[in-house]
Order: structure tokens, then C-alpha cells, then sequence
């Protein structure tokens, strides 16, 4: 006999998505319901044991400005602080944790239960159930148990009709040795949802005992006063990380295996991510290349595992240990845990809106890999964004977006809404158009006032972040009444001279408001510039793009955004803005080059 309970808001599926979306839906007051495969399994990274990184540590950020779990996670389980990308511009540096998984995957969990609001349930959701105004009503599980809400949040990551290969071998599979969640992609399909397969892999875990660090190169943890969180945090390393090399031995024993793995002999019928490819696609697409990085990370402070980053892959077991043992370092590797791939079916994004409700099915809200995206961050920001507007929607509020001018979250949104997905989709700052803005430092600037209005944050932190931003615009009013904008510049090297200009400006100077002075000032002048190539933009957007125009080996633009617009074939220039990854530089190109064209013929 069927037994009917009551939410405001159930998340199916307890990935980095879904505990976002539980988590934002809880705290805003609307009774949640967490339905996941295991409780054990919440909040578990499968794959890299690492948050953060140029353009995605971007979005934890914005996650942490807008009250989420992440990095609060993240500060409590760190085991090495890096920050990518320091001798570039601040608009394109990247804060990246390595993170003990273990630790990460328990608080996670453990914070999740025990949060107000929240109800977990171990189930497989096998329906989503509607009315004749095609309006979510709740979810039927495979129990036979209804749970009844007006919004449900689809967080399946994987697990969406999960096929896992090894080498010639498949068994179905979110991740190994886990559940797959299959009735529910009927559902969707059955509500007229377009549905497509893409694919992902993971790398063999190895013995750190069986291991030579000594021959390869330490990577050097940064000493920082910040992470994620808005309050300071004094950094400290626990676990080392290394890199070593493929080699041309390591590229033969592949090549000539090709033929068993699981991408090439026809298995694997998804779309594999090009910025995050296995092992067998380098060798195979960069063939000129006779060595790539392989970064070796640990998984946890008490675990005997090593993550070799760089190296995921779908080819049999003997073929895995026959290549790693030809890495330097390597040479006694014991695999401890295979690499695998994994097949799943997602939906394509451009049916959902910009708050990722399906356009229409009312209350029915997607986030994470379901969208075609990869990783965690990615996953996390769409999941965020996708609870708290379930939660409004709901109680009957209006809705809660965010536009791609102010913020990256609004740019994977945007990108994904507008224009779908080919390939799993990856964040990057080039596809921020307006990225000299987005910045990691400025990031509770843009973001805390309208988390504070939607009670994501509390009181505490909210003056703490005024009395900030406040005395941080009282320094700059100051500065710019005495100095010219040459003499700030050379005085604002704060991130080489931090302690001097703290004792020239204001004893309560921190390094974030010292950054975020450097960055205005340094960029100021690009900024302004960028705005002027905007509101270019905006003049010519009707501007019709010949389709004679030939866009190969069209100089000063990228092989990727040739490849795209060849792909796209966008009829204006209003249109080619909304390709991912297009910069105002290359809209004043495309502006150039469609002008120039007409002239021609």
C-alpha cells in the first residue's frame, strides 16, 4: 500500500549537486527530502581528490559567497593548498585544494543528516510523477513509497543508466561497486525529455608504499591567509603532492593497445571530455607529444592510495599495470583499484531555463552532470542555484538568477541554457567574457548582498563582510584623491610587499582587500576598454555573419572557437556572443572580418 509524505523540496541524488541544492533549500526554510542510492556514499568525490583550479575554483567561491556546504567542507579537509596560475594576472589565478576524500565524503554526509530540514532516504527514484498541467506533484520510488513536493531537484551525476567498461567488459554503474538508477530516465523521456549519453573515466589507484617519490618532482604547497570562506584561515600542508612523466614507452605500450580499450573499439558510444581526456585519447589525438604530466595526489591523510591524475583510462587490467610500471616512479606501481569508464545519459540543457527548471514541466529543476557538465565545482554551483530556486518557487517568491556579466556561475548557466552541450562541459575563465571582473577576490563584492536578501548567510557574517567592503572603499577613495594611477600602481604591489602597504594604508588591511586594490587599479584601464568593446558589441549585434564567411586559420582567433563557430554558424553577431568561450576580442574580429568580407564581394 502506497504511504504519501509531504516536502516543500525533494533532491534526488546526493552528489556535490545535490547537497548543494538540499543544503540552500534547507537553510531557506523549506522542509527538503534527500533521496540518494546510500547515505554513506554523500557528498563522495570518485574521482580526483581536489576542489578548486583556475575557473572552477572561481565557482566554489561563488558557491562560499552564496552560503553553500562546499567550501566549508573544503577548509576542514584539506591536505595541500596550491594557487595556480600566480605569475598570470589576478583575474585568471586559481585557488586549488587537494582535499583528504575520506574526510570530505564523512562531513559531508554528516553535516548533511544532521542539518535542519533535511530528511535522507535511502531509495532509487523510479518516476517523477506529475499533474495534467504537466506540474510536478512528488516522486515515486521503487519501493513503491510517493513522496509528495511541488519542486523536485534531478541530481543523478552518473547514475542515470550508468554503464561502467573495463577494457571489453561492462556491468551497469554509476561508479564501481555502487548502484545505477535506470527507471528513472524512462520517466524523463516519458515527460518529452531529450535525452543523450556522454561518457567519463577515472584513472588506477596505486600503493603509495609501492611507490619511488624520490625520483620524482615535489610540488610546493603557497601559505595562504585565505580559502574559500569569507573569514581568514592560516594554511597548512599535511600531504605532499609530485609529478611525473609519461614516456614514449608508456605511448607504445598504448598505441598498440588501442584495440582493447573501451573508447576505440566501439563500446563506449558517449562523448568523452576534451579538456579532461583519458590516456588513450592523448596518445592517440597528440601524437607529436612524447611525455605528459601525471600529477601524483594523495586520496586521504590516512589512506594508502595515490590518485595519478592524467592518467584515466578503460583498458584492461593488464594492459593498466603493463603502462604505469613504465612511468619513472612507477616502475613497482601495485594497482590497488583499476581505472574504469563510465557511460551515462544526461539531458539536454537548452530545455531548462536560466534558474534550470525544465521550461515545460512546472517545479521539475535539473542540476550536475545530468546538464552535460563535468566535476564537481561545476556540479555544485548549477546545484545551488537549483535549491534555492525550488525553495522559491515553492513558497510562491520570485526567482533567483544570475547573469553571466556577474558571475561564473551565470556564465556556465548561460552557456549551457543557450547553446547545450557536444562534450561534457568544463569551466574555464576564457569563457568569462567579463573575467578582469570576476574575479577570486572580489568575489563576496559581487555576491554577498544578494546572498544576505535571500537569508543564505547569517547576520555575523554579513557585518564582518561590511565592515570590509566598507574601510576597502574608504582605502581606494583615499588613494586615488592622493596618488596618480602610475604611483598606485607601483605602490599596490601588494602581493610582493603585503606587510609594507598595510603599514602605509590601514593596520586592518587583510591580503584579500590588498588584492582586490591591486586588481582595480592594475586592470583599470582594460577594463575600460572592455567596456567600450561591449558596448561595441551591442551596437553591432544585428550584424549579419555571411555564411561564405570561411572562419579557418582565421588569425587572432582560436582553434576552438573556429571549430565552434563552424559548428554553431551563428547568422549575427549577437548570436556568435552567446558561443561559450567567445571574448569581446573576438566578437571585434568577427565585427573586422564580416565587414571586410562585404566589401569583397
Amino acid at each position: 500500500m502506497n504511504t504519501t509524505h509531504n516536502f516543500d523540496v525533494i533532491v534526488i541524488g546526493g552528489g556535490h549537486a545535490g547537497v548543494e541544492a538540499a543544503y540552500a533549500a534547507a537553510n531557506m526554510g523549506s522542509k527538503t527530502l534527500l533521496i540518494t542510492l546510500s547515505v554513506e556514499s554523500i557528498g563522495r568525490m570518485p574521482c580526483n581528490p581536489a576542489i578548486g583550479g583556475v575557473g572552477k575554483g572561481h565557482i566554489v567561491f561563488e558557491i562560499s559567497a552564496l552560503g553553500g556546504l562546499m567550501p566549508k567542507l573544503c577548509t576542514k579537509t584539506y591536505l595541500q593548498v596550491r594557487m595556480l596560475n600566480t605569475r598570470r594576472g589576478p583575474a585568471v589565478q586559481g585557488l586549488r585544494l587537494q582535499i583528504d576524500k575520506f574526510a570530505y565524503n564523512k562531513l559531508c554526509s554528516t553535516t548533511i543528516t544532521n542539518t535542519p530540514n533535511i530528511t535522507v532516504i535511502t531509495a532509487s527514484a523510479r518516476e517523477l510523477l506529475t499533474n495534467a498541467q504537466r506540474a510536478i506533484t512528488g516522486v515515486k520510488t521503487e519501493d513503491g513509497m510517493i513522496y509528495s513536493a511541488p519542486c523536485v531537484v534531478v541530481t543523478t551525476g552518473t547514475f542515470l543508466n550508468g554503464l561502467l567498461h573495463f577494457g571489453q567488459s561492462q556491468k551497469p554503474g554509476g561508479r564501481n561497486e555502487e548502484g545505477v538508477s535506470s527507471s528513472l530516465s524512462a520517466s524523463l523521456a516519458s515527460l518529452g525529455l531529450r535525452l543523450g549519453r556522454l561518457k567519463t573515466g577515472t584513472p588506477p589507484r596505486l600503493a603509495r608504499s609501492s611507490l619511488d617519490f624520490s625520483v620524482m618532482a615535489k610540488q610546493d604547497a603557497d601559505q595562504l591567509d585565505y580559502l574559500f570562506e569569507f573569514h581568514p584561515h592560516r594554511t597548512t600542508t599535511t600531504r605532499d603532492c609530485y609529478i611525473t612523466y609519461t614516456n614514449e614507452q608508456t605511448h607504445e605500450i598504448i598505441r598498440n593497445n588501442l584495440h582493447l580499450s573501451a573508447m576505440y573499439s566501439g563500446n563506449i558510444k558517449g562523448i568523452g571530455p576534451r579538456y579532461c581526456p583519458s590516456i588513450e585519447d592523448k596518445i592517440s589525438r597528440f601524437a607529436d607529444k612524447t611525455s605528459h604530466h601525471v600529477f601524483v595526489e594523495p586520496e586521504g591523510a590516512d589512506s594508502d592510495e595515490i590518485y595519478p591524475n592524467g592518467l584515466s583510462t578503460s583498458l584492461p587490467y593488464e594492459i593498466q599495470e603493463c603502462y604505469i610500471r613504465s612511468i619513472k616512479g612507477f616502475e613497482q606501481a601495485i594497482i590497488t583499484r583499476p581505472g574504469y569508464a563510465v557511460e551515462y545519459d544526461f539531458v539536454h540543457p537548452e530545455q531548462l531555463n536560466h534558474v534550470l527548471e525544465v521550461k515545460n514541466i512546472n517545479g521539475l529543476f535539473l542540476a550536475g552532470q545530468i546538464n552535460g557538465t563535468t566535476g564537481y565545482e561545476e556540479a555544485a554551483g548549477q546545484g545551488i542555484i537549483a535549491g534555492i530556486n525550488a525553495h522559491l518557487k515553492a513558497h510562491n517568491l520570485p526567482a533567483f538568477t544570475l547573469n553571466r556579466n556577474e558571475s561564473y556561475i551565470g556564465v556556465m548557466i548561460d552557456d549551457l541554457v543557450s547553446l547545450g552541450v557536444d562534450e561534457p562541459y568544463r569551466m574555464f575563465t576564457s569563457r568569462a567574457e567579463r573575467r578582469l571582473l570576476l574575479r577570486q577576490d572580489n568575489t563576496f563584492l559581487r555576491l554577498t548582498d544578494r546572498a544576505y536578501q535571500l537569508g543564505l548567510i547569517d547576520e555575523s557574517t554579513y557585518q564582518d563582510f561590511l565592515h570590509e567592503k566598507n574601510l576597502l572603499e574608504r582605502i581606494l577613495y583615499d588613494l586615488r584623491q592622493k596618488y596618480t594611477n602610475s604611483q598606485l600602481l607601483k605602490l599596490c604591489e601588494a602581493e610582493y610587499n603585503f606587510e609594507y602597504l598595510k603599514n602605509q594604508l590601514h593596520p586592518a588591511l587583510n591580503e584579500r582587500m590588498a588584492q582586490t586594490m591591486y586588481a582595480e587599479i592594475r586592470y583599470e584601464p582594460y577594463i575600460q576598454r572592455e567596456e567600450k568593446e561591449i558596448q561595441k558589441s551591442l551596437i553591432y549585434q544585428d550584424m549579419i555573419i555571411p555564411a561564405s564567411l570561411d572562419y579557418t586559420n582565421m588569425p587572432g582567433l582560436s582553434r576552438e572557437l573556429q571549430e565552434k563557430l563552424k559548428k554553431h554558424k551563428p547568422a549575427t553577431i549577437a548570436q556568435a556572443t552567446l558561443i561559450p568561450g567567445m571574448t569581446p576580442a573576438a566578437i571585434s574580429l568577427l565585427i573586422f572580418k564580416t565587414r571586410e568580407h562585404r566589401q569583397e564581394i
